[in-house]
């Protein structure tokens, strides 16, 4: 679903370490010079060297150590930076800022229960500061704790009512939850914010179709097909829905036209070829799970479905092939269920060609 928002790099956690030169250092100072010098000119990994050199001469200076981990963060070196902004919170345990910088880049190494103490330290100390709220938010979604998001994200809707991406968050969480009417009213206001967003539209076609409006959760459906006709994955959650109605043959269409926009989405073709199976079309389910194994070849599933719609077919030997290709992949995952299945499968089909033992 949409709603996922993407968390904003620190902007504000290099200081202006020259605020910091101590006239009884002059090599302190500079360091702290030159580094500056190399951030301006882009030069990130000098910039870096230079402020670790200066952190060994002043190693209780918090806003050295932040420059430092907003300098890692910058460059994608998340560990590091976590580092770097660990040793600032310890040195300077009330700056907001720091504890924010901390969330961002633990919610980067997918540290989300991390994330969310440092990101919830920082609203503590600045009530007002409205990316903790937001990081807050989205951590605390990724660890399936809706509630939390929502209220994190409603401080954030207080503060900037006229946001779309939060009235969007807010619907989705509410989604998750399958608190439906709430889940309209915030998505409702988000398609008035941006009548245009796609994926605003979708989600919002999912909340009035669960809370039982056919007619608006079709209409919403329709409108975000026109609003990004080429986006297949709308086209696959269209497919979700009418197949979650029941409705096979609209179902198949968006699934067929998802994956002809966007031959490569692999969730698609997974779908179709459930729904293909479950219609005992095997031949066209064949053509669909080919694709798939093809795409993920590692799949055991699709080994597995593969050889069952080959089965349906009557094509024995392929489907003996295919079941083969699954046991093997489920024993090489340790999937003990799967590789019953199959060899159940490969009994049932042609006991004398089964592997010795199954």
């Amino acid at each position: 679903m949409g709603g996922a928002i993407a968390l904003p790099l620190p902007a504000a956690a290099l200081p202006v370490l020259m605020a910091q030169a101590q006239p009884n250092n002059p090599r302190l100072n500079e360091l702290l010079r030159q580094g500056r010098e190399q951030v301006d000119a882009g030069n990130v990994t000098g910039a870096i060297a230079l402020y670790e050199e200066a952190a060994t001469l002043a190693p209780n200076n918090a806003r050295i150590f932040s420059g430092i981990g907003f300098l890692q963060a910058r460059q994608g070196n998340h560990r590091a930076a976590v580092t770097a902004f660990e040793r600032a919170v310890q040195l300077d345990a009330n700056n907001a800022a720091f504890y924010y910088a901390l969330g961002f880049s633990r919610a980067n190494l997918d540290d989300n229960a991390g994330a969310a103490q440092a990101y919830r330290r920082a609203t503590e100390l600045d009530s007002n500061n409205v990316q903790a709220f937001l990081g807050l938010g989205v951590v605390l979604s990724r660890q399936g704790d809706f509630e939390g998001a929502v209220r994190a994200y409603q401080q954030v809707a207080t503060r900037q009512p006229n946001n779309a991406q939060i009235q969007e968050a807010i619907g989705t969480a509410y989604l998750q939850q399958q608190r439906y009417p709430q889940a309209v009213t915030a998505l409702q206001q988000a398609a008035r914010l941006a009548p245009r967003d796609g994926d605003v539209q979708l989600n919002l076609a999912i909340a009035l179709l669960n809370s039982g409006n056919q007619t608006e959760g079709l209409a919403a459906m329709e409108r975000a097909a026109a609003l990004e006709p080429r986006n297949g994955q709308i086209y696959l959650k269209m497919g979700d829905i009418f197949r979650a109605q029941g409705n096979a043959e609209r179902a198949l269409a968006a699934y067929q036209r998802a994956v002809g926009l966007q031959p490569n989405l692999i969730e698609a073709h997974q779908a179709m070829g459930e729904l293909l199976l479950e219609r005992e079309d095997y031949l066209r389910a064949i053509v669909t799970y080919r694709e798939v194994v093809e795409l993920a070849p590692q799949d055991a599933d699709a080994h597995f479905q593969l050889g069952v719609a080959l089965q349906g077919r009557n094509r024995d030997e392929e489907a003996v092939a295919a079941y083969q290709a699954a046991r093997d992949l489920y024993e090489q995952q340790g999937n003990t269920a799967g590789v019953e299945r199959t060899r159940e499968a490969l009994r049932e089909l042609s006991p004398n060609r089964s592997r010795p033992g199954d």
